[in-house]
């Protein structure tokens, strides 16, 4: 009877436990993307694919479907280049400060790349950017020598911010490589880019085309470079014509029909995507990583050591040091177009932009109020629902861990828009216009970091510790709270920073879903660009890469001391 009286809160706890994750699941992921696909085929209660071949045959829609892939295409080459290149210079040669040089070829993934797309239009647009103005005034060019606002700019800016996708899978995959293969043909006369290109390259060639699809998939799916690059010269992929067409319309249910069927389309693109990056690493035919442990072979640059070096840290000024030093200097100037001399630059935007303007200085309170609730929430569902992966002996938690790493791989104007359709009144809750409904946009959209944090964690815990503790008397509840929970904090910790900083720079999603007193950082960046306002974007702009250069730095040293610990 003891035995069987222990028994019984386990079974009740793992019950409210699964049926919390199964209903957080439904009700925040699985819930708005049926509806997507429901609205987009069924209309007035029949199912009607006429009109969604209606609306693929309108030209601005067949238009945006060209230049999104158009650009996704250019976007890929471009960044598997450049980021196969920078690995294999980081990991298989004697490169100087390599260690320092991969550092630096992370910076990029953490910065948002729609203010580098506003630093680059500062620079680069035809008649007021700084370095068209320089060859006209000092080189007697008449016409501008650059223009930004093309498919070839929107390509390059999603380059510089986008190639460490395939950086950090090819250098990994290099770092694993067994060598013995390059040694071989060493041996045999084969010199330094006949290795590289026959041998390397091939082997490595998994984790260069997973990287290129992720880059793919993203691109697909981006707003903010296209927006800012493209809008203006009439370029549209299809997240900027879903927004063009709800935002023009405020939200009619023509509009909302038509971004549903567009939204369709990326949900089909993002999962064939998926698949093929699925089927490209099942296979077993590049076998790199041997059974024993080898040290990389270090191809001797010679003479080129030094000058790649220096392409190396030119190619991070250019892309990365000099947007980001124009970003800070235009948010100092007292008018666009000024020249950067000292009696044109001061602080005043700046502290305007944090004490005297109501619309900025909600969007940072709007930003953070909502990062802080969105990462709060969803660390503690994503242990909940991990546990239930991770830990527990339940038919169909795979479903759990499909729904629950869906919205990482579904673009965030599909998550937008569901949650425009699931929570506008229709269903009894209407959250439209207010900044709940982003918040609850935000739990959908970072489920995924939380579930992979939270499960490595877990993996880690071994069963016996809990079974110890049930073996000595502890309900399911104590066992959690006092062994689970403090053995898996670091991923808990993980979890939390992984929400709350992308929070803090997201646009795709906010854009989609603001009202006028519910603006974020990302959105009033870009509707004070769009309005004309550009020193005050530029300045909230810079506000925006100083907390998120902090937090992540913060990040890194505190997981570092963890790892120490």
């Amino acid at each position: 009877m003891s035995t069987q009286s222990k028994k019984k809160p386990f079974i009740g706890t793992a019950g409210i436990i699964l049926f919390l994750s199964i209903a957080i699941l439904v009700v925040f992921v699985a819930f708005p993307v049926i509806l997507i696909l429901f609205n987009a085929f069924w209309a007035k209660g029949e199912f009607n694919l006429v009109d969604v071949v209606n609306v693929l045959r309108e030209p601005d829609t067949y238009q945006a479907l060209l230049n999104s892939v158009f650009i996704a295409c250019g976007t890929t080459i471009g960044s598997t280049i450049v980021g196969t290149f920078f690995a294999w210079l980081v990991t298989r040669t004697d490169l100087p400060y390599k260690n320092f040089m991969k550092g630096l070829f992370l910076v990029p993934f953490m910065l948002p790349s729609f203010i580098g797309a506003l630093a680059w239009k500062m620079l680069l647009s035809p008649r007021a950017g700084y370095i068209n103005r320089f060859f006209m005034d000092y080189f007697g060019f008449e016409e501008p020598v650059f223009n930004i606002y093309s498919y070839y700019g929107i390509m390059a800016v999603e380059v510089m911010y986008l190639f460490p996708f395939v950086f950090i899978q090819v250098c990994g995959a290099l770092e694993r490589m067994d060598p013995t293969l390059e040694e071989s043909a060493r041996i045999s006369g084969a010199g330094l880019f006949t290795i590289t290109r026959r041998i390397t390259i091939p082997l490595v060639l998994p984790s260069i085309l997973s990287g290129s699809l992720l880059i793919m998939l993203y691109s697909m799916a981006h707003f903010g470079t296209v927006a800012v690059l493209g809008i203006e010269n009439g370029i549209f992929n299809i997240p900027t014509l879903i927004y063009e067409r709800i935002h023009q319309s405020a939200g009619s249910f023509a509009a909302i029909r038509t971004g549903t069927v567009l939204a369709t389309v990326l949900v089909v693109s993002a999962a064939f995507i998926i698949w093929l990056q699925g089927k490209i690493l099942s296979k077993g035919r590049y076998q790199i990583i041997a059974g024993k442990s080898f040290r990389p072979m270090e191809l001797k640059l010679r003479g080129l050591r030094y000058p790649l070096l220096i392409f190396c840290l030119a190619y991070i000024g250019f892309t990365i040091v000099l947007p980001t030093a124009v970003i800070f200097m235009v948010g100092g100037l007292k008018t666009y177009g000024l020249p950067f001399t000292m009696e044109n630059l001061s602080l005043d935007n700046y502290k305007f932009i944090l004490f005297d303007y109501k619309t900025t200085k909600d969007a940072i309170w709007n930003s953070v109020s909502l990062g802080l609730s969105a990462a709060v929430i969803t660390m503690f569902a994503g242990v909940m629902i991990s546990y239930v992966i991770v830990k527990m002996k339940v038919r169909g938690k795979g479903v759990l861990e499909f729904l629950g790493m869906l919205p990482f791989s579904v673009p965030g104007s599909v998550i937008a828009l569901g949650v425009i359709l699931a929570w506008s009144g229709k269903f009894g809750i209407n959250l439209y216009n207010s900044v709940w409904i982003i918040l609850v946009a935000y739990i959908a959209r970072y489920m995924a970091f939380s579930l992979k944090a939270n499960s490595a964690a877990l993996e880690q815990v071994h069963d016996s510790l809990i079974e110890a503790a049930r073996a000595c008397g502890a309900t399911m509840w104590q066992s959690l709270r006092d062994i689970v929970l403090p053995l898996v904090k670091p991923g808990m910790f993980a979890a939390f920073f992984l929400i709350f900083l992308p929070s803090l720079r997201e646009l795709t999603v906010s854009i989609m879903l603001y009202a006028p007193t519910t603006r974020t950082i990302g959105v009033a960046i870009y509707t004070l660009n769009e309005d004309g306002e550009t020193v005050m974007s530029a300045a909230l702009a810079g506000i925006a890469l100083v907390i998120i250069i902090t937090g992540q730095t913060v990040i890194s040293r505190l997981t570092g001391a963890s790892a120490k610990g």
